[in-house]
């Protein structure tokens, strides 16, 4: 495939990086010179120096013919423009970034795509949704729904005291009841380290553990890793953010909020236009005083959404220390992502790493299906697959397969039931099947299937 990807900040770059784990030829264009210096230094990229709003220069970055052109840079009018051009010279399907959420309203969609806009990726929504998953499942770190939601894949930090820490994998089916296997454990983060388990690979103290299941089963993974689940009733968050907006539109009216905004003239505007669940506080989150009139004490969840990531990361260090069961903070540098896990503060939301997975799964989605990227693993994927009648896989147990060492079998659905693989599994024709997998390509996984 050619792809073409318009502008080198954070998302672009980052799903250059994706996609070139993937042998695609990839076009980065960018009107800045250094930034595709750097890109180009660690990256199978062919950069383009140029605005892909002139039609000269997406002529010479080779846009006409392209598998698709993606626009995500800082400008969404520049993006949208881009898109439409491109459409015009002849890419086959246009992604824009935007920042405005009333592009999503269903009055734009057909508009868009007359214009030449295949799809809209507006970051802020897609963070949304993570959080407010969150408020579902606050004893998670990961929840992502696989097969529209037939089964699910769930992320979760264990400790000690945990019925399966210090446990080899092979010995936790004596803890199952009866004879049917309830979920799969197919991944382990290890501090900055991925591994796909095996039999023998025993869970530590502080691993960050993947399971799949059907969601039926849903609570028995929280009751394996040693978790409760408390009834979330209040929340706070911290920065009256177009992502705290969203995420307040997305979560349980039942839930009281309390939105804390250091901007007194933002408060009055919001006051007039928020839900009756939510009520907005003026001042500054890390003051102490503020955080007594909130009663952050009550909370279940505080979720830090400033513009300034030190601030979120301290704010949610500082909610620990009241017991909050569940911290949330907005981390805009990719390369402080994994030092910020270390600090344990709970879930981390980067809308760029989330808009870059969401373009992945669109271009990948084409061919297999829903492609959900785990951006907290370093280099792993989830893929679901649709076993053809001539592939290799279909009428051999998973046993027999000579798979490499770093893939495993998350799941399945079979004639619309959800079920989980096990050795001895014989996959049929047009079985789903979803397939966790570290460091490999998506290609060498689509001539197995």
């Amino acid at each position: 495939m050619r792809i073409v990807i318009a502008g080198a900040g954070e998302v672009g770059t980052h799903l250059a990086k994706m996609l070139s784990n993937e042998e695609q030829n990839i076009y980065l264009m960018d009107a800045d010179a250094k930034k595709l210096e750097r890109a180009a230094h660690h990256l199978e990229v062919l950069p383009v120096e140029g605005s892909p709003t002139l039609l000269e220069d997406l002529e010479r970055a080779h846009v006409e013919g392209a598998d698709l052109f993606v626009a995500v840079t800082p400008d969404e009018s520049a993006n949208i423009m881009a898109s439409m051009l491109a459409k015009r010279v002849g890419a086959k399907r246009t992604i824009a970034r935007i920042n405005n959420y009333s592009y999503l309203e269903s009055e734009y969609s057909t508009l868009m795509e007359e214009l030449g806009v295949d799809w809209l990726i507006y970051p802020e929504e897609l963070a949304a949704e993570e959080i407010a998953a969150i408020t579902r499942y606050p004893w998670v770190r990961q929840y992502v729904m696989l097969f529209n939601g037939a089964l699910a894949l769930i992320g979760v930090k264990v400790r000690a005291g945990s019925p399966i820490v210090g446990k080899p994998l092979h010995s936790l089916r004596e803890l199952e009841p009866g004879a049917e296997k309830h979920y799969h454990i197919v991944a382990i983060q290890r501090d900055f380290e991925t591994i796909i388990p095996r039999g023998d690979t025993e869970i530590q103290h502080n691993d960050l553990v993947f399971f799949t299941c059907s969601i039926d089963h849903v609570d028995y993974v929280r009751q394996l890793s040693g978790k409760h689940a408390p009834t979330v009733r209040r929340m706070v968050i911290m920065g009256a953010s177009p992502v705290a907006l969203r995420t307040i539109a997305k979560v349980s009216p039942g839930i009281e909020i309390a939105l804390i905004e250091i901007d007194k003239e933002k408060c009055l505007k919001l006051s007039e236009q928020l839900p009756p669940n939510v009520e907005i506080y003026h001042g500054d989150g890390r003051d102490p005083e503020i955080i007594k009139e909130v009663n952050l004490e009550d909370a279940q969840i505080f979720v830090s959404l400033t513009e300034n990531s030190e601030t979120n990361v301290l704010a949610c260090l500082a909610a620990k220390r009241y017991k909050v069961y569940k911290t949330v903070a907005k981390e805009e540098n990719i390369d402080y992502i994994p030092l910020a896990y270390r600090l344990d503060i709970g879930t981390l939301i980067n809308k760029k790493l989330l808009a870059a997975g969401y373009i992945y799964r669109i271009l990948l989605g084409q061919e297999t299906g829903q492609v959900p990227c785990l951006s907290l693993v370093n280099n792993a994927e989830v893929v679901e697959l649709v076993a053809r009648r001539d592939s290799k896989i279909v009428g051999r147990r998973i046993s027999e397969l000579k798979l490499p060492p770093n893939i495993t079998f998350g799941g399945m659905v079979r004639n619309g039931q959800p079920c989980m693989v096990e050795g001895d599994t014989i996959l049929e024709p047009y079985d789903h099947v979803v397939i966790f997998y570290h460091d490999i390509s998506i290609n060498e996984l689509q001539r197995l299937f």
